[in-house]
Formats: structure tokens, C-alpha cells, sequence
């Protein structure tokens, strides 16, 4: 049996994979494909304030505390934002993607809820 036109040779079946007959490959008709690297561009999440609102019945302390406990501040910046709450009426607390501020926003509540003060806050885009 003669090999195909254009083989170097013919490989009998099993060796180097090719099966019987098959010819081998010449590298003669070999294609370069070049592609574009594409630049990804990884957008960052949109970030929100969380913002405390006063209320004349939350205590200074319970405010500082929540600052503490829910967005881990340090006892003297908690007490520098709930002053800034009780002098201008709001405060912020933080700044998150969307899904934490509100994750945020739902624990203040909870918290506030649970110890019977009516401590709101809001989320604002930044």
C-alpha cells in the first residue's frame, strides 16, 4: 500500500495515536492563529453611606454602642459621629457596596428594635 500524496509516511495503528493508515503530520500545512488579548475591565462596586438619623428617645450611649458593635469603630470615633447625630440631626457611619449597607442598615434596626429605641438610619449613594 503506498502512503497519501503529500505524507512523509504512514504510522500502523496505536503508535503515537494515529490510526492505521493515517498519515503522519507534515508540519507542512500548519496554521498560526493569532488572537487579540482582550482587556478585562473589572468595575468596582458602587459605594453607599450608611447614615444614622437622630431621634429625641435612642440614648447617646446605645448609639455609641451600635457604632462600636455593627461598624467597628473605636469608642472615640463611635462618640465623635453620634455627637455629629445629635448636634446636626444625622451621621455617617460608614461607607459600603450596596449589599453591605444594607446588610448594615437591617442590623441597626434589629439591634434597635430589640432593645425598644426607634434608631433609624438610611443608606445615601455616594
Amino acid at each position: 500500500m503506498n502512503p497519501p500524496k503529500g505524507a512523509q509516511g504512514v504510522v500502523r495503528e496505536g503508535i503515537l495515536g494515529y490510526g492505521k493508515g493515517m498519515p503522519l503530520p507534515t508540519g507542512g500545512d500548519t496554521r498560526i492563529e493569532t488572537r487579540k488579548k482582550e482587556k478585562i475591565k473589572i468595575k468596582e462596586p458602587e459605594e453607599y453611606r450608611v447614615i444614622l438619623l437622630n431621634d429625641h428617645f435612642t440614648t447617646m450611649e446605645f448609639v455609641v454602642e451600635v457604632l462600636m458593635l455593627i461598624f467597628h469603630k473605636d469608642r472615640s470615633k463611635a462618640e465623635q459621629i453620634m455627637f455629629e447625630v445629635h448636634r446636626i440631626g444625622r451621621g455617617v457611619a460608614g461607607q459600603y457596596p450596596r449589599d453591605i449597607a444594607q446588610t448594615k442598615v437591617k442590623q441597626v434596626h434589629d439591634l434597635a428594635r430589640q432593645y425598644e429605641f426607634p434608631l433609624k438610619c438610611i443608606i445615601e449613594p455616594i
